[in-house]
């Protein structure tokens, strides 16, 4: 009886086994044929749909294979990374300085790097796609990743405490496009291009620490340094901005600059529910637009209105009809505190089409940036008309000219301290040097009659006094880009040369 027992038992768990052992390597089956289908999904995935699941941080040879791995540059790179980071150190903090006090905002005195080291870990390369889009030139699309430990420390002055503030935990995420324009000379390079794309769209994160003091000693300083900061990148580094180089004596250039295609006329026309940002009385909006950040223009201020009507017309320079924006940002006027941003709107010009005026309605949001607009409050609508005016070859070569004019004037009226640094929005009292690439066209603005044509699309007076702003420079905006000229030296003299616009080549 036992042994018939123990052969019954000895079948049931047997077959208990069996069935257990069979069941597991289904489920193991069913598991690797739902991977491969993931996996076969995911490999028609595009990079849009990518960012959805991985975030913005992913690697570009993940959506794109022509993105080639180069571990063995990398390897390369760790190894030359102190004698890069040291020589870098000093170009970047020669060149960058006074770039942070012609960017920095109307809150802040000063802005200064008190010290400043790339510190010892080295960028990562994560893939290299070469392209050959224009005959004579190689072009290289770098995907870059740093997650660095740099010693950073800026010294703020601002109008209500001086406070060392320390950048910490910097990482940054972008893909750099590297144009080398050959040439038949020793050594076959005769001028390199930098830039950052925008597409995808470069990301700098890092974070900010008051150093003997806090934050909130400056009401807002972290958002201006961060503005700062943004519009460093997006009116210098990101494409279609550039950094031209020459790498030989008289070499030309020229096509390697970028060059204004065209002129996009604005009116902003009213706007209507914003949101009230006064616990007495109304808010006093007024819009700030732009297509680079460092030419701003801006309406009249609207005293305790939240349906407010301005009517004004802006021309603005555009550069490249395909990526560029204009943004709307709509403040509250405080004349004690800063002022208050009631919502932004942001309207690509690739959507308009030339010689055909639109009227468009623009929500107002909390942000630009999708990743940002977690706040779905209604903030109210902004209503603006449109034109893009493509330019033909006199007009590009007279917008160069305008930006020479409306640069220099920029700075004379930094220096006469009508705007405080060259990328505050120009209106009001000033009449409007309107960032040097439009001006009010009708209209009296702050007191000052605006002169007709004689003046040149809509330029006016500058207010207080100071004059009558040269013919033509409503018609053109900044310089488009940056030509570094001569070799790379260590000295203020040169450092000071790459930030600004060549006379004897206009920059594009």
């Amino acid at each position: 009886m036992g042994l018939i027992s123990g052969m019954v038992m000895g079948m049931i768990v047997g077959v208990a086994i069996m069935a257990g052992w069979s069941r597991v390597m289904l489920r193991r089956s069913r598991k690797r044929i739902a991977k491969a289908a993931d996996i076969k999904v995911l490999g028609s995935l595009g990079r849009d749909d990518l960012k959805k699941l991985c975030g913005d941080n992913f690697p570009e040879w993940i959506s794109f294979p022509q993105f080639e791995q180069v571990k063995w540059l990398n390897k390369h790179l760790s190894k030359l990374w102190p004698f890069i980071a040291e020589a870098a150190t000093a170009v970047v903090k020669e060149s960058v300085e006074p770039l942070l006090d012609d960017y920095r905002p109307p809150g802040i005195k000063s802005l200064k790097f008190s010290k400043f080291s790339l510190g010892t870990v080295s960028p990562k390369i994560e893939g290299i796609r070469i392209q050959n889009l224009q005959p004579g030139q190689i072009i290289m699309d770098i995907d870059f990743r740093w997650g660095g430990n740099p010693s950073i420390i800026l010294a703020v002055d601002a109008a209500v405490a001086s406070l060392p503030i320390q950048l910490k935990d910097l990482q940054v995420y972008t893909v750099i496009r590297v144009v080398f324009q050959l040439s038949e000379d020793i050594p076959c390079i005769s001028a390199v291009v930098v830039a950052l794309l925008a597409d995808p769209e470069p990301k700098i994160q890092y974070t900010l620490k008051a150093i003997g003091g806090s934050l909130t000693a400056v009401p807002g300083l972290s958002d201006m340094i961060d503005d700062t900061v943004n519009s460093i990148v997006s009116d210098m580094l990101q494409w279609p901005h550039r950094l031209v180089v020459p790498l030989g004596v008289n070499v030309d250039t020229s096509d390697l600059e970028l060059k204004p295609q065209g002129r996009l006329s604005v009116t902003v026309v009213k706007a209507t529910s914003l949101k009230n940002k006064e616990l007495i009385g109304k808010s006093d909006p007024y819009v700030r637009l732009y297509v680079r950040p460092m030419f701003k223009v801006k309406t009249q201020t609207r005293d305790d209105d939240l349906n407010p009507v301005w009517n004004e017309t802006f021309e603005l320079i555009v550069e490249d009809k395909e990526t560029q924006s204009v943004i709307f940002e709509v403040y509250d006027e405080d004349k004690l505190q800063q002022d208050k941003r009631l919502g932004v709107a942001k309207l690509a010009v690739n959507d308009l089409e030339p010689e055909v005026a639109r009227e468009i309605s623009l929500k107002l949001l909390h942000s630009v940036d999708p990743l940002k607009n977690r706040d779905t409050k209604d903030r109210g609508t902004l209503y603006v008309k449109v034109m893009y005016h493509s330019f033909t070859k006199e007009e590009q070569l007279e917008a160069l000219e305008a930006e020479k004019q409306a640069i220099e004037e920029r700075k004379r009226l930094k220096e006469a301290g009508i705007i405080g640094s060259t990328m505050d929005a120009v209106g009001g009292a000033a009449s409007l040097v309107g960032s040097g690439v439009g001006l009010v066209g009708t209209g009296i603005v702050g007191g000052v009659s605006l002169v007709g044509s004689g003046l040149g699309a809509g330029a006016g007076l500058v207010g207080s006094g100071i004059g009558a702003v040269g013919s033509g420079l409503g018609k053109a905006g900044k310089f488009m880009g940056r030509t570094v000229a001569g070799p790379f030296s260590m000295s203020r003299k040169n450092a000071s040369s790459s930030t600004a616009p060549q006379p004897e080549q206009p920059s594009a």
